[in-house]
């Protein structure tokens, strides 16, 4: 995932830079050339401003770069120039890992200027500033449901973007984080020997995670609650639609011997739930 973030990074900031330079009247050395211990006046043109922003930016100053284009923000609300400082607020806060501010000022953008060519493109530093906060799966993952969300979004409003394609597929990085944070508690439950309780956990990912590589396992740890609780009907068809989508899965051979050993085979109930959701006619 961190690599991922990283390429992302790379595209936000050439992205960011080429639409601000673009937007850009040229200005002179003197403008951009400030010194360390200047601080903006509220007289500072607009223009000075926003380029001394994007001078610290190009520099790495990214706290400098957020407060330059705050200020110009501030100081000349309602403007093209505060709606382009807004974006590049969200850019250098995002870069300068200040998660929080780059949510904030993304949020602001989309509610501002929904119509925007660079609506996407706020909303692409939005996900990716709550994709940057996901965190193992042992702790609260409202980070990574905020995340899904924002990138459904982006594939959602605006498909032929050109942020689209990596939405997906962190679309797909953000739900196996989600499964695997079901399997993690599924799991506990299961040593706990509460059973029921393990069972509503990997059902969660049979019915709405079956994309992600925690798939075979849940089917596999549902045989076993199944046959803990004496359902055995249920065991048999988790067991089942394990090995006709995957034979030589280990976790297959593993509900296949615990099958056997109870004087049962894998048999597919077309009316259990487990048959349905892989069917697609019911969801959690």
């Amino acid at each position: 995932m961190r690599e991922r973030l990283v390429s992302s990074s790379r595209s936000l900031a050439i992205r960011a830079l080429a639409a601000g330079m673009l937007a850009l009247p040229i200005a002179s050395c003197s403008l951009l050339e400030e010194d360390k211990t200047y601080k903006p006046q509220a007289t500072d043109p607009a223009d000075l401003l926003y380029n001394q922003g994007l001078v610290a930016l190009k520099n790495g100053d990214y706290s400098k770069a957020a407060k330059r284009f705050d200020a110009v923000d501030r100081t000349y609300p309602g403007t093209d120039w505060s709606r382009k400082a807004v974006l590049m607020n969200a850019f250098a806060n995002y870069k300068g890992s200040q998660w929080e501010d780059a949510i904030s000022s993304s949020q602001r953008y989309i509610t501002l200027y929904p119509q925007s060519p660079d609506a996407a493109y706020a909303a692409y530093i939005y996900a990716s500033s709550n994709y940057a906060q996901i965190p193992d799966i042992t702790r609260d993952q409202e980070r990574t449901v905020k995340a899904l969300g924002a990138f459904e979004e982006i594939v959602k409003r605006w498909p032929t973007s050109e942020y689209a394609a990596d939405a997906k597929f962190k679309i797909q990085v953000t739900k196996d984080q989600l499964a695997g944070k079901e399997m993690d508690i599924g799991r506990f439950y299961l040593k706990q020997g509460n059973y029921a309780a393990a069972t509503n956990r990997f059902k969660v990912v049979v019915a709405q995670y079956q994309q992600t590589r925690h798939i075979e396992e849940a089917l596999s740890r549902l045989a076993e609650c199944y046959m803990s609780l004496g359902i055995s009907n249920e065991a048999q068809t988790a067991a089942a639609i394990l090995g006709h989508n995957y034979p030589d899965s280990q976790w297959y051979k593993d509900a296949f011997t615990l099958v056997k050993s109870n004087g049962l085979e894998p048999r597919e109930d077309t009316s259990s739930w487990i048959s349905k959701a892989f069917r697609g006619m019911i969801s959690m």
